[in-house]
């Protein structure tokens, strides 16, 4: 493990109309970030998973490569209609999708960052979210696939021009998932066809061990699935999610968890105690656990282990989200979207809860890579309005907030976990620090006491309205309404005008005597 003295900075990424930036990451100086990268016209940025490289789509089809070391600018692509850009897990190639009409252009190219050199090319008709990228490659980049119809493509990733190396024959597959660290195992997803049931069926990717499944689950009634690796590739989380549910328990469908693991130990259900929909699944960062929000809310959240025994109850509550601290410490459970924003925080070693807070209409959220930090996000154009960003202590107390006039993302720049010291050290490092509040550019500070919420009236049709005023106005008031302002205003006048007109008349009177 990397010494404290060593590790890395964290650093942060905003994108908002303008573009993008980079600032330093927590802890800040004179509790303000300071900007590491000044702003980048650009339509989207996008790090490589370890943070080395990163990739910002400019105007005019432009890609941008970045080093994240020194944000100085190493390669530059031109890509007429270019769709969509991703780069390698270690930033070593670039993945381009552009817009084609006949199968003659190939639109699907592989590029080198560092020279500017296509390795690869080949057309594909489309692009959804599912099969993009369509060149996958595991952490490491030792491992390259691509999902064709019925089959598995793999490729040599030191060497493409070799084409494709060995193939695994999959009938009807729909998606793929390779494992990531390391890239053992392919994971593959046919779905329900002529009455047989849709399934997912793990492979190896040696060459010599694919002609048969090494793990295999089978279910009916399902349209998608999610599937999730966990560190070392040894276990599969399948959520498989029916856009229907027959029972008519739920409007969103009906989702069931499933875990395969690649020894065979393990093909089934996950084990919950409640029934309702999957709302979110996460692994730990040893792989040896993973965290379930589920249940019709309000929701349920259990940490189990890799042989699918309960490990540890977080109760209930208004949750659809689990976040787990990169140093596997720490994990928060959130509801966020149509939910209101509750955030509750565990330390998972010592099995207790930490803190609470809310986190209003967040639509992104993650930890920092030291695990010391969770970032909360409202983005457009999910939200247009209140976008900004907020960071947490780990144990839910806030630490600094930052409001946009218009925000599209806000992300940690990725680095291992491994690079940074213990984290009891790291925690005591920062619990000196105090909350900040920033406001965005253009924006005063605030110099009064919000005035207090004021109870809402019952409401009144239009008609009972009318009818009041009239009374008012006739009686000077109401048994059982309250007058309106307007009706109190003409009443006081009226009395007002009466008391003149009385005093004149008493002058008058006392004159003529």
């Amino acid at each position: 493990m990397a010494a404290k003295d060593t590790a890395p900075s964290l650093e942060i990424l905003a994108r908002g109309p303008e573009g993008c930036f980079v600032w330093n990451g927590p802890p800040f100086g004179n509790d303000e970030p300071s900007v590491k990268l000044e702003r980048v016209p650009c339509s989207s940025a996008k790090f490589s998973e370890d943070g080395s490289r990163l990739l910002v789509m400019k105007s005019d089809f432009v890609i941008s490569i970045y080093d994240c070391s020194s944000f100085k600018e190493i390669k530059s692509f031109q890509v007429p209609n270019v769709l969509a850009a991703v780069l390698s897990p270690c930033g070593t190639y670039l993945q381009t999708f552009q817009k084609s009409s006949t199968p003659q252009v190939k639109n699907l190219v592989l590029w080198k960052t560092e020279s500017g050199e296509s390795v690869h090319q080949q057309f594909q008709k489309n692009m959804t979210k599912t099969t993009w990228p369509s060149i996958r490659l595991s952490s490491d980049e030792a491992i390259a696939c691509r999902m064709a119809t019925n089959e598995i493509q793999f490729f040599d990733p030191k060497d493409f021009s070799k084409g494709i190396v060995h193939r695994i024959r999959v009938p009807g597959v729909a998606a793929v998932e390779l494992s990531m660290v390391p890239g053992s195992h392919v994971a593959a997803f046919i779905p329900e066809s002529k009455g047989v049931p849709a399934s997912v069926q793990i492979f190896a990717c040696g060459k010599e061990m694919q002609s048969q499944p090494v793990a295999r689950r089978s279910f009916f009634r399902c349209d998608t699935v999610q599937l999730k690796w966990n560190r070392g590739s040894t276990g599969l989380l399948a959520v498989a999610q029916a856009d229907v549910d027959k029972t008519n328990q739920s409007y969103y469908g009906e989702s069931k968890l499933n875990y395969l693991t690649t020894n065979g130990s393990h093909e089934g259900l996950v084990p919950l105690r409640k029934e309702g929909p999957i709302h979110d699944v996460q692994w730990s960062c040893s792989g040896s656990e993973f965290a379930v929000v589920y249940g019709f809310m309000p929701a349920s959240a259990t940490l189990f282990d890799k042989k699918c025994h309960p490990l540890l109850e977080l109760g209930s509550g208004p949750y659809n989200t689990v976040r787990w601290n990169p140093k596997g410490k720490f994990l928060c459970l959130a509801g966020f979207g149509n939910l209101p924003g509750d955030m509750a925080f565990w330390d998972y070693v010592d099995k207790k809860q930490i803190g609470t807070t809310k986190a209003e209409w967040s639509v992104t959220s993650e930890w920092s890579p030291d695990g010391c930090y969770f970032m909360t996000a409202t983005t457009a154009p999910r939200l247009q309005v209140d976008n900004g960003i907020k960071i947490f202590h780990h144990n839910g107390s806030l630490y600094f907030k930052k409001m946009f006039d218009k925000l599209y993302e806000a992300q940690w720049k990725p680095e291992s976990p491994d690079r940074f010291g213990d984290i009891a050290e790291l925690i005591k490092s920062v619990d000196s620090l105090k909350v900040t509040e920033t406001k965005s550019q253009g924006q005063g500070a605030v110099s009064k006491k919000p005035a207090p919420a004021q109870k809402p009236a019952a409401y009144r049709p239009p008609h009972a309205k009318a009818a009041a005023a009239v009374q008012a106005e006739l009686f000077g008031g109401s048994s059982t309404e309250q007058m309106s302002k307007n009706a109190l205003k003409n009443m006081k006048k009226r009395e007002k005008q009466r008391e003149k007109k009385a005093a004149e008349a008493a002058t008058t009177a006392g004159g003529s005597l």
